[in-house]
């Protein structure tokens, strides 16, 4: 049985498959279809995305029609009942996952013991937070934030500050392919080799960089070391890392966290994208904003990329892109025969002819 899965919050585009052996990594992802219970094979790549705490789930359309799994719930919704899934681990006794603790920040996950929007840093880290987890599942933790006390219930999966009672998200995720020892020492995990990804014609995934005058490329070989598919396989195994490559004389390093690649020798910058279907699929929460400006008739209009009357050189993702990169520096684009300075600091928009200035906001979707 072949599946094409979709990733909630992280829209991702792949194939894999049911088989009954054993894939030899210290995990395995497995369905009940109200039957027998069956491997999913090539599950690195619902791994990966299950330990990123930004991705709630996943969608797989199969010939039994669409499976919708809920990492959170770590249930299966589809057209009959009886579905089941499971994530296994075979480690051995003086080994442990390393596992992640996030909360939902006001735009993006962050792990705790690490500085969010704030500045300032909790007082448990992933580490203090699994332990008392660990004794207590259905317990309670205290902690701050700088000056504010906050209180978390492992059950509910939630963390309330104490003062304003406003609650947000928690999640308990594993840290990919990374296992803890018995002295705390990591222990190096052999990752799937690329040729186990299968992917169809259906579901074939584009990388692209934004080339001189503003036209999207697509990275190909011979001018390339790398093409379109040796990138997705890259970046199935780990979507937050980076990839050295050559073309012509000049090395560069993809980023796929930032979706960007730079010059190693000049320094220079460019925009990178993945799409398929024509369609642009992005792993971070960066790419679900969506800008808009302040039309002269007092409505809010949407950026659009495109030679139409009323569009521009920049979308959505292009302005989040930078603005994930510098949320108070600036950007330019022109629509039709005007320039205009965005910035975003002051949130508005400056025709460079006409000194107009529009506001503009950033929506999360």
């Amino acid at each position: 049985m072949w599946w094409k899965e979709e990733v909630d919050e992280d829209e991702e585009s792949a194939t894999v498959f049911l088989q009954s052996e054993a894939s030899g990594k210290h995990y395995e992802w497995k369905l009940f279809d109200g039957r027998q219970w069956s491997q999913i094979c090539n599950d690195h790549v619902i791994e990966c995305h299950y330990c990123q705490p930004e991705a709630r789930g996943m969608t797989i359309h199969t010939s039994l029609g669409s499976l919708y799994i809920d990492f959170d719930a770590m249930t299966v919704r589809g057209p009959f009942s009886g579905l089941c899934v499971k994530r296994q681990t075979f480690l051995t006794q003086n080994q442990s996952e390393e596992i992640g603790w996030y909360y939902r920040d006001n735009t993006q996950w962050c792990e705790y013991g690490s500085k969010g929007q704030s500045h300032r840093t909790s007082s448990v880290n992933s580490k203090d937070l699994e332990q008392h987890y660990t004794s207590n599942p259905m317990g309670f933790i205290q902690f701050s934030v700088g000056y504010i006390n906050y209180t978390m219930d492992f059950s509910a999966m939630t963390q309330t500050n104490l003062s304003t009672s406003v609650k947000r998200m928690v999640r308990r995720r594993p840290k990919f392919n990374s296992i803890i020892g018995a002295n705390n020492s990591s222990v190096n995990i052999e990752l799937p080799s690329l040729s186990t990804l299968h992917i169809t014609p259906s579901s074939v995934v584009t990388w692209e960089f934004m080339g001189d005058e503003g036209v999207w490329t697509e990275y190909k070989k011979p001018g390339c070391s790398l093409d379109s598919l040796d990138i997705e396989n890259h970046y199935l195994l780990n979507p937050h890392g980076q990839l050295d490559f050559r073309a012509g004389r000049y090395t560069y390093t993809l980023y796929f966290s930032g979706m960007y690649q730079t010059n190693k020798s000049l320094g220079t910058k460019r925009h990178i994208r993945r799409i398929t279907d024509g369609n642009q699929l992005n792993n971070s929460a960066q790419f679900q904003a969506l800008w808009q400006f302040k039309d002269i008739d007092g409505s809010w209009k949407d950026f659009v990329k495109g030679r139409r009357q009323g569009s521009c050189t920049v979308s959505s993702q292009d302005i989040e892109s930078q603005y994930q990169q510098n949320n108070m520096g600036t950007m330019s684009f022109s629509t039709g025969k005007f320039t205009y300075h965005l910035d975003f600091s002051a949130m508005v928009q400056t025709n460079l002819s006409t000194n107009t200035k529009r506001p503009v906001r950033r929506l999360q979707q």
